[in-house]
């Protein structure tokens, strides 16, 4: 299981890569294993400010839809628009190529309620 120790982790398997007040998120290994093929990402909420924990997309697999909930509160300012016609890049490559969206944190005490590497691999029985 893959779980790159530079990034942070939620509940709801995603990762967030920090980078001053912009947050990269996407799914994790572990997510898109247990997701299986996925053959859909829809995120059409670029442009919003979204609160901690709200859905901002949806992921569909062959045989599931699952939503996305934003681990972080800010404006969604950009959406993986190559996942529109290889949305397989969240399977091949869930912490590059296969990142979601970003966006720019609106409140940045938010960061320390979110997962350490080990605290992720505890909660997935690694």
């Amino acid at each position: 299981m893959n779980i790159p120790q530079e990034l942070k982790y939620t509940k709801d398997h995603e990762w967030v890569k920090i980078d001053g007040n912009i947050a990269t998120i996407g799914v994790t290994d572990f997510a898109q294993g247990e997701l299986g093929d996925i053959v859909y990402v829809e995120v059409e909420t670029v442009g919003e400010t979204m609160e901690r924990e709200e859905v901002f997309g949806t992921v569909e697999a062959v045989k599931t839809v699952s939503d996305l909930f934003l681990p972080l509160a800010g404006e969604i300012i950009e959406f993986n628009e190559s996942l529109e016609d290889t949305p397989e890049k969240v399977n091949t490559d869930p912490y590059g190529d296969g990142w979601m969206v970003k966006i720019q944190i609106t409140d940045e005490d938010e960061i320390t309620g979110l997962m350490s590497p080990e605290e992720y691999k505890d909660l997935i029985g690694g």
